[in-house]
């Protein structure tokens, strides 16, 4: 979707909490301000001030502002650096995803109480199709209230909700809600609630496109839905032209699919400064391998690609890959074959970034165990589900990655740690 600060809240009186949804079963649930709300939550003293989550080093950005902060013009994807000069008296927090993925899971659940087709865009967002839930729970502007007072009551957090009749309307929906609203598309004004929105409120329109269309003299969904298809062909080509004129006309197919399959799980980290200690680098790919352990072992997969990515300070990028023999779990076999990748390179820049990723994933429980002559027979898997359980108890931070992998950062310990 494109930029959707674009959409006013408000405006045509048609489109509210009570339209007739008797033709709109889908459901897009948006969390506001999602991490900065969760900080807020468990730091109630921080409300009502600008609250910003995100890197805190020079080169971070942000990841979530409060709507306090939004006052001042700070936006997610902003350099940290900007959204300081633009309040420096604001609260700035480094992220936590240990508690947003916590709060997401009860949000979730939530969900899943009303009907089985949910489908997460991420952490605070997902589809919902509540067309078989109208004889429980009633129509689906009330199944919209409900799940409201819900993560309100229960979580102590808002969301705005789109209903519409298909995803992307009611995505459009609840931007135009937010924050903590409610906005209903009745099935016949759907056109009538499209035609005013800019064009880059449409799917697949970015800066780029917005501008040529704009320079067509396109400036709304409306004038696009007019526009001859044989204009659009020529100045967007055939696939892209295809997409935002059956979007412009209100027409999107796709189902609410729960099933959502990860292909790959990765981590990576942006240095404050370009570092060329290998020692430094080293200790970050253990961290990553750790992270990328913990959230394979919680999703249970395993993965049998690991990836990594090295970015100099030039803005060169690099991508090595391994494929092992066994699939895995572990952050010490994730971090063997990622140092190997790395020290493999050679690389004589300084480092600005660097990433870990497992590709390749597949459920744990239908995946064969790598079995070694002599092996302890509870090891490295078994002590890293132990550090799993004491970082859900404690917080992730409390389990270094060094320890957790039973090495020093200056050396090796090739034995396992006892669980």
């Amino acid at each position: 979707m494109g930029r959707s600060q674009s959409l006013p809240r408000g405006g045509d009186p048609r489109f509210g909490p009570d339209g007739d949804d008797s033709g709109s079963p889908i459901l897009h649930v948006d969390m506001d301000a999602f991490y900065a709300s969760v900080e807020v939550r468990r730091r109630p003293e921080l409300r009502g001030r600008p609250v910003v989550v995100g890197g805190i080093g020079p080169r971070g950005v942000v990841s979530s502002a409060s709507y306090e902060a939004r006052r001042y013009g700070i936006r997610s994807a902003m350099p940290i650096m900007r959204a300081r000069s633009l309040c420096p008296h604001a609260v700035y927090l480094p992220p936590d995803f240990a508690q947003y993925t916590a709060a997401s899971r009860a949000v979730m659940q939530i969900f899943r109480d009303v009907t089985p087709l949910v489908e997460p865009l991420s952490l605070d967002e997902a589809f919902l199709d509540v067309a078989g839930a109208r004889r429980l729970f009633g129509p689906p502007a009330r199944i919209a209230r409900s799940i409201r007072a819900r993560v309100a009551d229960e979580q102590g957090l808002t969301c705005s909700v789109g209903v519409a009749p298909s995803k992307f309307v009611a995505k459009l929906g609840s931007t135009r809600a937010k924050p903590d609203g409610l906005l209903v598309v009745p099935a016949d004004r759907v056109l009538d609630f499209l035609r005013p929105l800019p064009v880059d409120a449409l799917w697949g329109v970015g800066e780029r496109s917005a501008e040529t269309l704009r320079r067509l003299g396109l400036a709304t969904i409306g004038d696009l839905a007019e526009a001859p298809y044989g204009m659009l062909r020529k100045a967007l080509g055939e696939a892209a032209a295809a997409h935002l004129h059956e979007l412009a006309q209100g027409r999107d197919p796709r189902r609410v699919t729960p099933e959502q399959v990860e292909k790959s799980i990765g981590a990576e980290v942006t240095f404050d400064a370009d570092v060329a200690d290998p020692l430094e680098i080293r200790r970050a790919l253990l961290a990553l391998a750790e992270k990328v352990g913990a959230r394979l072992r919680r999703a249970g997969q395993v993965g049998r690609t690991v990836s990594i990515k090295v970015r100099t300070a030039d803005f060169r990028t690099v991508n090595r890959s391994r494929t092992l023999d066994v699939a895995t779990d572990t952050a010490r076999e994730t971090f063997d074959t990622a140092w190997a990748l790395y020290t493999a390179l050679d690389p004589s820049d300084r480092i600005r970034l660097v990433g870990v990723r497992m590709e390749g994933l597949a459920p744990a429980g239908q995946t064969p165990q790598q079995l070694t002559l002599g092996a302890p027979e509870r090891g490295w898997r078994e002590a890293e589900a132990v550090a799993d359980a004491a970082a859900a108890r404690f917080g992730r931070s409390v389990i270094g990655p060094a320890s957790l992998l039973g090495r020093r950062d200056s050396g090796r310990n090739e034995n396992p740690p006892r669980p």
